[in-house]
């Protein structure tokens, strides 16, 4: 398959809050510095797939209230590759849309699906898998997917078990998907580490253009009707105002459940390149470098005196000092700062006022 078929789609949607008060419903995380290297989670995800997709073949799909935001900071992508999503309808429409609309410039097209709003810390690696997967996926009819390696009891991430006895005849570094799993409480997710063929689910998909049209008009024909019925207006001035009307009436479901829990030819590759979802301020401790303490600083002049097991996040202020702490978020972003606990972070949402997020 030549680079020139390879297309990625940009998942953008999202509307959390959760590194408060750096992200909030205007901004949400994809679209914040979280690293505090002057690039946001977008950008980053776009970046580390320099030299696998040309710009011309990457698609964000978004809600209508960060388009302007999308193309301030991905002023390379074409505009007519920014999908605007009328309301939220979880991750199969999402799919759905996209991959009909990309069908319709190129039948040939070999995808990779993936969220803003993660971070790779070994991007060489990350490509290697990367181009391995599109390399399987280019001629075959296998639904993709990548498992990440699990480093801890994590509960907060679904599982990926893997048949490592039924590798694919093409590739033996990709293996068949017995099945998905739920979240799992704490002795659960424990007894998955124990094992070697239970994997996170990162929600990183690959497949060709075909295999995910069909896929949906087999097992979600509902959805698969919608976007269907539009390849008339696809690329025209009357598309929005089509996909205004109708997708308000595509079914609220993920392509987990829609897909990927249905098909028969799943497949699964393990990796293993710095992968998390930063889904908590305690995540990005966990993924970013610490001093001997077990400190992370993100700023630009950080003093920590007696401080253990903390995340200080205050790029925005001159000098800052810690003292005595244990265990804390220290965040600031535009006159707001925030001092909690680690273990009381999921309280956040109340202390900012945003409950409703």
């Amino acid at each position: 398959m030549a680079k020139t078929n390879n297309h990625l789609v940009i998942m953008a949607g999202g509307v959390g809050s959760r590194f408060w008060p750096m992200s909030t419903a205007e901004r949400p995380k994809q679209f914040i510095d979280v690293l505090g290297v002057g690039k946001s989670l977008m950008q980053l995800t776009v970046e580390r797939f320099s030299g696998l997709v040309p710009d011309a073949n990457i698609w964000v799909v978004t809600n209508k209230n960060y388009v302007d935001i999308v193309r301030e900071q991905l002023p390379s992508i074409p505009a007519g590759n920014i999908l605007c999503e009328p309301c939220r309808r979880n991750t199969a429409p999402c799919i759905a849309y996209v991959s009909w609309k990309i069908k319709a410039r190129d039948a040939k097209a070999n995808i990779v699906v993936t969220p803003s709003d993660h971070i790779v810390m070994n991007v060489q690696e990350f490509q290697r898998v990367i181009k391995e997967c599109l390399d399987f996926t280019s001629d075959t009819d296998a639904i993709l997917t990548l498992g990440m390696k699990p480093s801890r009891p994590e509960t907060g991430y679904g599982y990926i078990q893997a048949d490592l006895a039924s590798n694919s005849l093409r590739n033996k570094s990709i293996f068949r998907v017995d099945s998905f799993r739920e979240k799992p409480d704490l002795e659960t997710a424990k007894q998955y580490i124990q094992k070697n063929y239970y994997f996170w689910n990162a929600g990183i998909f690959i497949w060709n253009v075909n295999t995910i049209v069909n896929a949906f008009r087999m097992y979600s024909p509902q959805i698969s009707k919608i976007f269907e019925q539009l390849l008339p207006v696809y690329g025209t001035e009357k598309e929005q105002q089509e996909i205004d009307r109708l997708f308000p009436d595509c079914e609220n479901i993920s392509v987990d459940y829609a897909i990927m829990e249905k098909a028969e030819e799943i497949f699964v590759c393990p990796a293993d390149f710095g992968w998390s979802d930063l889904g908590t301020w305690g995540s990005l401790l966990s993924q970013t470098k610490k001093d001997l303490y077990g400190n992370s600083c993100i700023g630009n002049d950080i003093n920590l005196f007696d401080t253990h097991n903390c995340m200080i996040h205050t790029v925005g202020e001159k000098k800052v000092v810690v003292q005595g702490l244990d265990g804390y978020i220290v965040a600031e972003h535009n006159n707001t700062l925030l001092i909690c606990k680690l273990s009381e972070e999921q309280r956040i949402k109340q202390f900012s006022g945003q409950d409703k997020i």
